[in-house]
């Protein structure tokens, strides 16, 4: 990944692996706290995750839409 740093002593790229399960809340407290110690210090990662985010709320939505669709 261009421009990838450490900070909060976890990597962009291991951010980036585990940001499905932070969005989903399904992390360790532990491996949560690295996380967010990592979003706040990056703002690359802090950018994409939001980006990321607003995609699976999308998709979300989506997904409800076409459900209803083949109830009709």
């Amino acid at each position: 990944m261009q421009g990838e740093t450490t900070t909060g002593g976890v990597s962009c790229r291991d951010v980036l692996a585990a940001l499905s399960d932070y969005l989903g809340a399904a992390l360790d407290d532990e491996t949560r706290q690295k996380a967010e110690a990592h979003l706040a210090g990056c703002a690359n990662c802090t950018d994409f995750g939001a980006a990321f985010a607003s995609t699976l709320r999308a998709l979300g939505r989506l997904r409800v839409v076409a459900q209803a669709d083949a109830v009709r």
